[in-house]
């Protein structure tokens, strides 16, 4: 960063809205930059009361109680991601001409004349995975790079540290993306759209709307899902640099200008010389763990992104082997009694459960949590035949029964009017009841977990356990 911008921010008047991971963070930057910053804040309970302490006794300005009222002199707001635009502070920034900046966005404009390219991605579902693969492609190819934005490293952190990198494989959500007028990727991917946190976003063409500025200003390829039109429509919207391409991944044979898969092997049709004659194998369809259909493509999705950065078709494979998908991802467990015991708890909304239901053949279905909005018809429609039960947990459990009934009446379904954490060993017992061998116990939720637990990944601790102690009882 050079010591024009540091100039810029001098005594300038900032409002970061929200503590938390990204606020905080945020607040400290700003105030080494010299900055006067005052941090609002909705909550006023013992964990926020905390974190005030810790940035008043370096000087920032908290104000608990109250995150709707504008501070006097107000310059610049920048919030937390998850602050929704219809807030009142956002009202009285806009009537007052004041610009919003998300987390992302103040990275972005802080980023130094060397800064490392971003290669991005966003999507309802798959973003994190894909990410962490793109990073070991990079870095399978020898390149100086970290996983940021949504996960891992902060971006703040990432463009302000002294770790110089090459290139970064960032995760970007639509709520970040809705803060980050300015952000311009080197390339980037939308893995998939499907009706998620509208609530937030306020309809689906809005969310639709702000992933897709992930493609604004992208300067090598705008990587799209060839099976989701609504991914290619956003790319076709999209005002990038000239000679920007749009890539296609399938999971089917690719055509010119796509990556797919043919006869068990990755293969590039996109960066190669005479892409519509010749094609260039990339890995074998083993090489992704696991090698579900839905990963497969995340696979595709973080290997046309490395190829956009001139990576060479070894550190795909050498990438995809040497990557160890997170916890409650499609995770199987164990076996007991010949049932495949799987938890993919990070399946939080019905695109995630379709796509993890989709990946087995005879399977018992533990779902339910907080539906977030949501309504299950065509999940429950497009999933029916691979049913042989379901067990129901969770608040809003009703919404995923009313919906079996419509469309799968012939499945048995365990309703369990229990919303406590020991439900999930009940669930266990139940499904394991409902199961014969050769059956796949599949925990994917297709709902929020915060009902009964703090997140989806105690959620998914919980289903372990309670498969352990099932196995132990046999």
């Amino acid at each position: 960063m050079g010591s024009g911008q540091v100039t810029e921010w001098q005594g300038k008047h900032v409002t970061v809205a929200g503590l938390g991971v990204s606020g905080i963070p945020a607040a400290k930057v700003l105030h080494g930059l010299g900055a006067k910053v005052t941090v609002v804040n909705d909550g006023d309970d013992a964990r926020a009361r905390e974190q005030a302490a810790e940035l008043e006794a370096l000087g920032v300005t908290v104000r608990l109680g109250d995150g709707a009222t504008l501070p006097d002199g107000t310059q610049l707001v920048v919030t937390a991601p998850g602050w929704k635009p219809d807030k009142p502070l956002f009202a009285a920034a806009r009537a007052a001409g004041v610009e919003i900046w998300g987390d992302v966005e103040l990275a972005w404009r802080l980023r130094g004349p060397d800064a490392a390219p971003w290669l991005a991605v966003t999507g309802t579902n798959g973003k994190t995975t894909t990410v962490q693969m793109l990073a070991s492609i990079l870095k399978a190819a020898g390149l100086r790079t970290a996983a940021v934005g949504n996960i891992g490293v902060s971006l703040l952190d990432a463009v302000l540290g002294d770790e110089p990198y090459d290139v970064l494989a960032v995760e970007l959500s639509s709520y970040q993306l809705h803060w980050a007028p300015s952000l311009r990727a080197h390339s980037a991917a939308v893995l998939n759209l499907a009706p998620d946190h509208l609530d937030w976003h306020g309809s689906m063409e809005a969310y639709a709307a702000d992933k897709g500025r992930v493609y604004e200003g992208n300067r090598v390829a705008c990587v799209y899902n060839a099976a989701d039109k609504a991914t290619e429509d956003l790319v076709r919207a999209a005002d990038v640099e000239e000679g920007c391409r749009a890539v296609g991944f399938t999971l089917g044979t690719p055509g010119p200008s796509q990556l797919g898969v043919v006869e068990g092997i990755l293969v590039d049709r996109a960066f190669v010389e005479n892409r519509h004659k010749n094609a260039q194998e990339l890995a074998e369809v083993s090489d992704v763990r696991p090698a579900a259909p839905h990963n497969i493509a995340n696979a595709l999705a973080a290997a046309a992104l490395a190829r956009a950065f001139g990576v060479p078709a070894r550190a795909v494979r050498d990438g995809l082997r040497a990557f160890t998908p997170d916890a409650h991802r499609i995770a199987h467990v164990a076996d007991v009694d010949g049932v495949a015991y799987v938890d993919d708890s990070k399946a939080t909304n019905t695109h995630a459960a379709e796509a993890s239901l989709a990946a087995y053949e005879s399977i018992v279905w533990i779902a339910g949590g907080l539906a977030k909005g949501a309504t299950f018809d065509e999940l429950v429609a497009k999933s029916a035949k691979r049913l042989r039960g379901v067990v129901l947990i969770g608040a809003d459990r009703a919404l995923i029964r009313d919906a079996l009934a419509r469309h799968a009446p012939e499945v048995p379904v365990v309703d369990l009017d229990r919303t406590d954490t020991g439900a999930m060993l009940q669930a266990v017992q139940e499904a394991g009841r409902l199961a014969v061998r050769g059956d796949t116990v599949l925990l994917a939720p297709a709902c929020a977990s915060m009902d009964m637990f703090a997140n989806y990944n105690k959620r998914g601790d919980a289903f372990a356990e309670a498969v352990r102690e099932l196995g132990a009882g046999t």
